[in-house]
């Protein structure tokens, strides 16, 4: 009977649902003891400072082009839209501090976060991923060398130092953007712009830019790890421990900003 077709099309659809739900929490499970692991090995020594050594100029360092890049530009998009959206206030003053705050708070640490969640991230998913489908991960186990702190713990301890540097530089690259387009652009009287991003200037702003880069570092190590670390399938595996680590860093990055500014300012 037609009923007992659409019962079993309604069974299926409901086991085939409660299945995938079942994984997804056994799929966080994983990850919070993955991630309780990492930071176990991160503090157990010995440290090899010379794989740190190695992480912290690949993050550091060589993301330096594109972060700067990106926040220059943005400073000076932020700081044209905010001149032609406030041109009936004190232009000066209103540009010089939204464009602050704007990068100072969430522009400078999100888009910093973004963008090397899709450089560094997604390298260091690869990286894993191939050498546990090459079952190089293993070949270090028999020969003695812990993978988690070998490999795991100098990834997260660089991306903790590194990230918060480069938000800070990064900061400092998109406040100049948003400088050079109000002084020889927008016409505006260069010692009074910087005074009026000095006086709006406060700490509670650049320690909240820190925070967030240091949780994002955290979040960007963790996830792209865990998804190398735990890839199958061969060349299918490594492009899906890629592609999940972007998505989900990204994704969270985005989820954690909120998170942050409403314990600042909520």
């Amino acid at each position: 009977m037609w009923w007992l077709t659409l019962l079993d099309l309604f069974l299926e659809i409901l086991g085939t649902t409660g299945k995938k739900f079942i994984n997804f929490v056994a799929s966080i499970g994983h990850f919070f003891i993955f991630f309780g692991s990492a930071l176990y090995w991160v503090f157990k020594p010995p440290w090899y400072f010379k794989k740190i050594f190695q992480q912290i100029l690949d993050i550091g360092y060589f993301s330096l082009p594109v972060v700067g890049l990106t926040t220059f530009f943005s400073g000076m998009v932020l700081a044209l839209q905010t001149y032609n959206g406030f041109t009936d206030f004190n232009s000066e003053s209103t540009v010089a501090r939204i464009v602050l705050a704007s990068i100072t708070r969430e522009l400078g640490p999100v888009l910093t976060g973004l963008m090397v969640a899709g450089r560094i991230g997604a390298k260091m998913a690869a990286e894993i991923a191939t050498m546990r489908v090459t079952e190089q991960i293993d070949a270090l186990g028999t020969l003695g060398t812990r993978p988690m702190q070998y490999l795991i713990a100098p990834k997260i301890i660089a991306s903790f130092v590194c990230i918060p540097l480069l938000v800070l530089i990064g900061n400092t690259i998109g406040i100049l953007g948003g400088y050079i387009i109000a002084i020889y652009k927008l016409n505006f009287n260069p010692s009074l712009y910087l005074y009026a991003t000095m006086e709006y200037l406060q700490l509670i702003d650049i320690i909240q830019g820190t925070v967030k880069a240091a949780v994002f570092g955290l979040i960007i190590s963790m996830v792209s790890c865990y998804f190398g670390y735990n890839a199958s399938k061969g060349a299918e595996g490594v492009g899906f421990a890629t592609t999940s680590s972007v998505v989900i860093s990204s994704v969270m990055i985005l989820t954690s900003t909120y998170i942050i500014t409403a314990l600042f300012f909520g």
